[in-house]
């Protein structure tokens, strides 16, 4: 509708152009007041049907309403109702089964309990008669089975004793008379024998004594005549070790001298040497050292100095790459709002 305003009123504008006292301020004014006009009496009477609707609305519901609430409570005091007879019903219903039920069970049980007390003292009664007749019965037979027991026992016992006794007196007997010849026949053999052994022991003595004086004439003859070719031999071992000594003693000290002098003339040179060369080493150990020393602190430095340009150009890098992004972000930022200001207001 407005738009309709709107382009009949620019219609309107243009055709009248040819006034003098025409103002597009003035014509844009009116239009504004007409719209607004149109828009306030279109408004009023939406407002208005709106509130009749409204009006209508909640005097249909409040109608609707009450009847739903009488037709509800008719049902729910008719079911509940229902529910009371219904209950009542069940209830006696129950209470009849249950003293049926509960009459009928005492019933039962009183005949089942006398027919098992019946059934019971018959059965204990044949039980008892059957138990003592079995026991009379075992009784008996156990006793004349241990008479029969005892009497085979005792007629064996008898037997065996006497068979026992008869048999000890044979061997008893007889191992007094095996003993009684085998001692007799010891005795004889350890007379034989001890005579032999002393006969023999006299002998043995007799030709070991001889032997021995001979033995000890010709050892001490022996002894004699070695102990004089020992010390003899002794004192020219003696003699002959003591000047070989004296040669060896001399040959050493002399050959002992000269192996010092050479042992410290040799020591001299080789610790002259060794300290010379042992300079020598330190002191190229040293040139060494210190170009080793100066080269690693020049590497050190320029490595340094390389990895602080390096650090440089990367934190700037980093840097302008970061005030780039957020310059770009802000500006992306700035167009997306330019463009929902602009969307929003189309």
């Amino acid at each position: 509708m407005r738009r309709i305003l709107l382009a009949t009123s620019l219609t309107a504008a243009l055709v009248t152009t040819a006034s003098a006292d025409f103002s597009f301020g003035d014509m844009f004014t009116d239009m504004k007041d007409a719209v607004t006009g149109v828009s306030k009496d279109m408004k009023d009477s939406v407002i208005e049907t709106g509130r009749s609707a409204e009006r209508t609305v909640s005097n249909v519901s409040e109608d609707q309403k009450d009847s739903i609430t009488s037709v509800s409570k008719d049902v729910r005091d008719s079911t509940v109702e229902i529910a009371e007879d219904t209950k009542d019903t069940a209830t006696n219903t129950s209470r009849d089964f249950k003293d049926s039920t509960t009459f009928a069970a005492r019933e039962f049980k009183e005949s089942a309990v006398e027919v098992s007390h019946d059934a019971t003292d018959s059965v204990a009664t044949v039980s008892n008669d059957t138990r003592d007749s079995v026991q009379t019965v075992s009784n008996d037979t156990r006793d004349s089975t241990k008479t029969i027991s005892n009497d085979s026992r005792d007629s064996v016992k008898t037997v065996s004793n006497d068979t026992r006794d008869s048999t000890k007196t044979i061997s008893n007997d007889s191992r007094d008379s095996v003993k009684t010849v085998s001692n007799d026949s010891r005795d004889s053999v350890q007379t034989v024998s001890n005579d032999t052994r002393d006969s023999t022991k006299t002998i043995s003595n007799d030709s070991r004594d001889s032997v021995k004086t001979v033995s000890n004439d010709s050892r001490d003859s022996v002894q004699t005549v070695s102990n004089d070719t020992r010390d003899s031999t002794k004192t020219i071992s003696n003699d002959s070790r003591d000047s070989v000594k004296t040669v060896s003693n001399d040959s050493r000290d002399s050959v002992q001298t000269i192996s010092n002098d050479t042992r410290d003339s040799t020591k001299t040179i080789s610790n002259d040497v060794s300290d010379s060369t042992k300079t020598i080493s330190n002191d190229s150990r040293d040139s060494v050292q210190t170009v080793s020393n100066d080269a690693a602190d020049s590497t050190k430095t320029i490595s340094n100095d390389a990895a602080d340009s390096t650090k440089t150009i990367s934190n700037d890098a980093k840097d302008s790459t970061v005030e780039v992004s957020h310059d770009a972000k802000d500006s992306s930022v700035e167009v997306s709002k330019d463009n929902k200001i602009k969307v929003e207001a189309k």
